[in-house]
């Protein structure tokens, strides 16, 4: 009996469980639905939105540490496929390090959305117009920046916006305070279906100054109606700072999106330097330039593609690339230069390039060529600005296939250059010459308060006749040498003021015309004889060697010896790196007994670039005017010859010399080190 009840109750569960609802319920449920969407839709008609400016403004300025304030009305449509919605009076005030003020006002903006790809989480915009918009940015000396809403943190992505179909800006006003690169703009900013005789596009225009320099700018792009977010948007570019200009035709692959660009890009001005207030990338200084490549971004890497121009009267190629986003910009580059000159290379240095006819220099640095002439000063003293030099890591490698202008007979150049966190190293280091090389490496610290410079050059396998070029080859022979030396000073010639270390060079073996020899020893009747004979025998050179230690920026000879068949001479004497002076005495010591010898030594004294050369002052004998003629006929090369003496003087030992040399470090075949 209790199992066929059961069996009933299920059937009947059953059957009502799977019964269809009636058309009553269907009409009622159906109606219910209505009401509540057409609720909804009433109340986004008929809602006013200016209850939610308070909320709205509140939750903005909690997000972006800054107040945000909509002042106007708020006014939205969102029951539709394409929501629009309209603000007017908003203001977005600044962070509070930069005190009161506000960071944007803007009178009145319009919005259109599409709706479908905002529920798949894109946003599109069919309209942004923005009416009387008034940017105010700034950026303090510490680089905090009104612009920066990341609240301290830094972002992986370049600035974007979504893609927008139709961009007005009506009556745009822009004004940039940059402490840190000492830059003040004003300018507008226009986006609007008409624009005089340019016709639709985007112009920024402005005027102000950079660094004491008047600086424009003007930007303008293709129509901002109809955009598609599939198709490059196209842009030109003319910025001036003083006499420093950039212009620039590109496009930005996606518009709006603005981590990514391209564009073709010419700079010119009067020293590469001075891109650092458009570009906070620190450069040399430079002669005048001209440079042009393809510029490109993708987000935080820029590249420079194809760069090709001219700096000063050298040629320069290669490429360049810089990558942002860290604490400090890293730059990249591969510079290659196939006639190098070399004058070109002084204002890396704060130096002045050639001031002679035909050269490229900048009017301030003519200016200061010439001050350094008047005062006679070979070591430039422009101050280094090591806040540049701390501000970016790079790593720079530059080749010059040849090379012209310079003092010595360079053929060629090849240099690495790194730079990290202050500490700038040139190594390796490598100049060419006919024969033989100059080779080695260079630090400049700037990590601590004063730079700290160390320099460690070697001279190997080279030749004299090819490093002192003289008429008629008179002195030949192998040359070999080392610098090293390290001073603090934040320019060269406050470096070099203090510098210790030593120098030495030394000339192994070779040959010197005798009338030379003899007149170093010096036997007058001799050597002007082999002189007006024009007799070119040739008497060897047994070792030559100068040794000068350096002791706060003075270069002391404790050794010279200069050692032929006929003559033995030897010298001492002092070269001053402060006050670019030197005073040295050479004493011939002839081996032979002479019937006229010179009493007294041969001095050069005064400054490096004009140095007076005589003989220490004695008794006057009939051999003086002997001496005016000799010095007509070799000058400014020989030297005054009013005293003589017979005498005698042993030889030097040279094996004994090179070997000391040799252990000083000089690259000798013989040296042991």
């Amino acid at each position: 009996m209790v199992r066929p009840r059961w069996d009933r109750a299920r059937t009947r569960l059953r059957e009502t469980r799977f019964k269809r609802p009636s058309n009553r319920a269907l009409a009622w449920t159906g109606g219910i639905v209505g009401v509540l969407v057409v609720a909804i839709a009433l109340f986004l008609i008929l809602f006013d939105w200016n209850y939610l400016r308070g909320p709205i403004g509140r939750f903005a300025s909690a997000r972006t540490g800054r107040e945000i304030v909509l002042a106007g009305d708020l006014k939205v449509h969102a029951f539709s496929w394409q929501p629009t919605a309209r603000a007017e009076g908003i203001r977005i005030g600044n962070p509070k390090w930069a005190g009161p003020g506000q960071t944007a006002e803007i009178a009145r903006l319009d919005l259109k959305i599409k709706l479908l790809p905002l529920l798949r989480g894109q946003l599109v915009l069919l309209n942004l117009q923005l009416d009387q918009p008034k940017v105010n940015l700034l950026r303090d000396r510490q680089g905090r920046a009104t612009w920066d809403f990341s609240n301290g943190k830094k972002s992986k992505t370049a600035f974007r916006l979504p893609p927008i179909r139709r961009f007005v800006i009506n009556d745009g006003h822009l004004r940039i305070v940059d402490q840190k690169r000492r830059l003040m703009l004003n300018g507008e900013v226009n986006a609007t279906e008409k624009m005089g005789q340019a016709g639709r596009g985007f112009l920024l225009s402005g005027d102000g100054s950079l660094n004491g320099n008047r600086f424009l700018l003007r930007v303008q792009g293709g129509p901002l109606l109809n955009v598609d977010p599939d198709k490059p948007y196209p842009f030109d570019a003319d910025i001036r700072s003083g006499a420093t200009r950039v212009t620039a035709k590109g496009a930005i692959p996606k518009p709006f999106d603005l981590g990514q660009f391209y564009m073709n890009t010419t700079a010119q001005g009067p020293d590469l330097a001075d891109l650092y207030d458009l570009t906070g990338v620190a450069l040399p200084n430079t002669p005048p330039y001209r440079l042009s490549g393809r510029l490109s971004r993708d987000e935080h890497l820029y590249r420079i593609d194809g760069l090709g121009g001219r700096v000063g009267d050298s040629d320069l190629a290669g490429s360049i690339s810089v990558q942002t986003g860290e604490d400090r910009p890293y730059l990249k580059a591969d510079l290659r230069t196939k006639s190098l000159d070399f004058d070109d290379l002084a204002a890396i240095f704060g130096g002045v390039p050639s001031r002679k006819a035909g050269e490229t220099v900048s009017a301030e640095q003519k200016a200061m060529g010439q001050q350094m002439a008047a005062q006679r000063r070979l070591l430039p003293d422009s101050t280094l600005n090591v806040e540049r030099i701390r501000s970016l890591d790079a790593d720079v490698r530059y080749r010059a296939t040849s090379i012209h202008d310079a003092v010595l007979p360079l053929r060629g150049a090849d240099v690495t250059v790194r730079l990290d966190h202050g500490l700038l190293t040139a190594n390796p280091l490598m100049l060419d010459l006919p024969q033989g090389k100059i080779s080695g490496l260079a630090h400049l610290n700037a990590r601590g308060p004063v730079p700290v410079t160390d320099v460690d050059i070697r001279l190997s396998n080279a030749r004299l006749e090819q490093l002192i070029p003289i008429k008629g080859q008179p002195l030949t022979g192998s040359f070999v040498g080392r610098i090293k030396l390290k001073g603090t000073g934040n320019s060269v010639h406050r470096a070099a003021a203090n510098a210790d270390g030593e120098v030495l060079a030394v000339v192994p073996g070779g040959e010197i015309r005798q009338a030379f020899a003899e007149l170093l020893g010096i036997n007058v009747t001799k050597g002007l004889g082999l002189l007006y004979a024009k007799d070119q025998s040739a008497v060897p050179i047994r070792c030559g060697v100068a040794h000068f230690q350096a002791k706060g920026g003075v270069l002391t000879a404790d050794r010279i010896v200069f050692d032929t068949k006929p003559v033995l001479a030897t010298g001492r004497g002092t070269l001053n790196l402060d006050t670019e002076r030197l005073d040295f005495r050479i004493q011939g010591h002839s081996k032979e007994l002479r019937l006229v010898r010179l009493l007294s030594p041969i001095t050069v004294k005064g400054p490096i670039l004009a140095p007076k050369v005589g003989i220490e002052t004695g008794r006057v004998i009939t051999q003086g005017g002997v001496a005016a003629v000799l010095a007509s006929v070799i000058n400014p090369l020989a030297v005054l010859l009013p005293f003589v003496d017979p005498g005698l003087a042993k030889d030097a030992s040279c094996g004994a010399l090179i070997a000391e040399a040799g252990r000083d470090g000089a690259p000798v075949k013989s040296a042991a080190r």
